[in-house]
């Protein structure tokens, strides 16, 4: 469902109002106020997380953020506060980034919290988006869209629940049976909350989901607030999916291309130690070695999964790059602009129609017209398509040292190291070079060995395909057309360094390591559909290039997460059921869009380790399990990646 920002108003007394739903954001006593004494005091924070390693807080209703920066605000001034904080929130109608700057200017004890906040805010697109704040001490996991979807798709264990939205006579769904149950669901043990509302549903509903509620004083002129309990012998220890919390905060790393790195450093900046090992002698070499890749993602009339875990991965991989770059440690990267022409009328009407039908921000996607788009790639096209405003290219080698620089020793290379085979012994894996010498041994143990991930006998199970890929590098002056990214069956990229990107060829179980000249014809060929006439004059024979070889799977979408165990499952066998190696896990399955997944993956995986909130929906998180195929026959490899 298309996201409709919130229109600002106020009430006749200058209290925030929604139009909406008729009802204002926050008391007219002061919204900072109810925050601390409704939210924080009700659900007896800060001394909660006092000494604690994580601590979770699930809002029903995200509105001006002012739970949030109030929340953020308490756990700064305590000395005692939790290592983490995590603040997950649901909104159907977020405020655009201007009017959240004019409405936190009401607050100015929380000026640098919300400009912090504002500088991080995300494009306005359905979903989860996920932002890490205050050196990554912080992180906010925002759900947008219809909370009941939100709170069903949702994957975590809240320590405290702030129900706030509007009143439940404006806006009953917010205050349903359903919301309550699955509240319940995600409620950890001796879970709290608070709630400025009494009404009488609210009491009986939150009741019959599990929760001990009892009235307390109110804010301001509201005489009375509710608190609650969830009672532990009515709820299930529940971890959220796929998930163990470390005893040792250490482990291994295979592969040093753009998904080991940034699984290593997901990893280091939650405190792990990190060996990570290649057989290459510096990070980046194999499959990520090319000289510039794209990073877009890939919309549907439907928004399918591979649509909405490309715009997922693509956001959240433009958001790392720019904090890597905060960090110090930039990586090669411009956010030019992505133009995706289509084939025909008929594609191109398609293309329309899904830009129509997402209604997704322009400064994400819209649609040009060939005219559009020849003045976009400054050269004559015959058709329209997809401008992503926000989208360009990446250079993977530079991503990947960053990725590294950008931890200092937390993780620890060992590069020109190749690992034979894995072995687990007592609590821990050894990963072994071909003499049986141990390279490095740690408790977890994460397969991004790209395309030979296959040669572990404990990776048997999944469907990896080595699919070669040949880049064409062109020569290009500096300054010449196209200055964007130019996609249509292959890419063009803009000029980098005196050359420019074109490709690329697909081709599974093809071993090959040499450049052909017929690939370069190849690529040539699909650069003359891109932009007639650009490949005049260019001979495939004299042309440069270069030669990786991608992991792909049969449903073109990652593998990530735990490995399981070599058994045959009945095809009804619930994921979480599927037994699995201890300590053992795959990031595999990229294809050609490693830079799109790399980030979000990584994210996805280092908080499964942890027993965070996931970033992304359970049932893209389901569609990324390495173990799916063990329920499902798998099909063959697409190649028309």
């Amino acid at each position: 469902m298309p996201i409709v920002p919130a229109r600002l108003a106020f009430a006749d007394d200058g209290t925030p109002w929604s139009d909406t739903f008729g009802d204002v954001y926050h008391s007219a006593d002061g919204g900072a106020g109810q925050a601390h004494q409704v939210f924080l005091a009700g659900n007896g924070l800060p001394e909660r997380w006092s000494g604690r390693h994580r601590f979770v807080v699930l809002e029903t209703g995200f509105g001006l953020g002012l739970n949030f920066l109030a929340t953020w605000a308490a756990w700064r001034s305590d000395s005692q506060r939790c290592d983490r904080l995590h603040f997950v929130s649901c909104e159907l109608h977020p405020f655009r980034t201007e009017d959240l700057t004019r409405l936190h200017a009401r607050w100015p004890e929380f000026e640098a919290l919300a400009r912090e906040l504002q500088a991080s805010w995300p494009e306005l697109t359905p979903g989860v988006h996920r932002l890490h704040l205050d050196g990554e001490r912080v992180t906010l996991t925002l759900y947008f869209g219809d909370a009941r979807d939100g709170l069903a798709q949702l994957d975590l264990r809240a320590d405290a629940l702030f129900l706030d939205g509007f009143s439940p006579a404006r806006n009953p769904d917010l205050w349903s049976p359903r919301v309550f149950h699955l509240l319940g669901r995600l409620a950890a043990p001796e879970c709290t909350l608070a709630t400025w509302s009494v009404a009488g549903e609210v009491r009986e509903g939150l009741r019959r989901a599990g929760f001990e509620v009892e009235k307390s004083p109110g804010f301001g002129g509201k005489r009375q607030m509710l608190r609650g309990r969830r009672s532990v012998s009515d709820l299930a220890d529940r971890q959220p999916s796929n998930t163990t919390t470390p005893t040792e905060r250490r482990a291994i790393v295979i592969g040093a291309g753009i998904a080991g790195t940034a699984v290593a450093h997901r990893l280091a900046v939650r405190g792990w130690q990190v060996e990570l090992v290649d057989r290459s002698t510096a990070a980046g070499q194999g499959a990520s070695g090319n000289h510039a890749g794209v990073l877009r993602p890939l919309p549907s009339v439907d928004d399918n999964r591979m649509s909405r875990l490309t715009r997922a991965g693509t956001l959240y991989g433009w958001r790392h790059i720019a904090r890597l770059a905060e960090a110090g440690s930039a990586v090669r990267a411009e956010a030019c602009g992505v133009l995706h022409l289509a084939r025909d009328e008929t594609q191109q009407d398609k293309m329309r129609s899904a830009v129509e039908r997402l209604a997704l921000p322009p400064t994400h996607l819209r649609f040009v017209t060939a005219a559009e788009a020849g003045a976009l790639a400054r050269w004559p096209v015959t058709q329209g398509g997809w401008w992503f405003a926000g989208s360009g290219w990446v250079q993977p080698p530079s991503l990947c040292e960053a990725n590294i620089a950008s931890v200092g020793t937390a993780i620890r290379s060992h590069f020109g190291r190749a690992v034979a085979r894995l072995e687990r012994r007592g609590e821990d894996w050894h990963a072994l070079a071909d003499d049986g010498a141990t390279i490095a041994a740690a408790p977890v143990a994460v397969l991004a060995a790209g395309s030979t991930i296959g040669d572990f006998a404990e990776a048997a199970v999944m469907p990896v395909v080595s699919a070669r890929g040949q880049v064409s590098l062109l020569p290009a002056d500096e300054g010449s057309a196209p200055h964007v990214v130019v996609c249509r069956g292959g890419y063009v990229s803009p000029a980098i360094d005196g050359l420019r990107c074109a490709g690329a060829t697909f081709s599974v179980d093809d071993e090959d390591t040499a450049l052909r000249t017929a690939d370069h014809a190849e690529n040539l060929a699909k650069l003359q559909t891109i932009l007639t006439g650009y490949a005049a004059g260019l001979d495939p024979a004299s042309l440069s290039g270069r030669v990786g070889f991608r992991p792909a799977s049969p449903d073109r979408l990652p593998m990530v997460g735990a490995l399981p165990l070599p058994a045959a499952v009945d095809r009804n066998t619930p994921l979480q059921a599927i037994a699995r190696h201890p300590g053992l896990y795959a990031v595999s399955g990229f294809g050609a869009r490693g830079l799109v997944w790399s980030a979000l993956v990584a994210e996805l995986l280092a908080s499964q380790l942890e027993g965070e909130p996931a970033p992304l929906e359970r049932d893209l998180v389901d569609a990324l399990d390495p173990a799916r195929y063990l329920s499902r026959p798998a099909r063959g490899i697409r190649t028309d990646e």
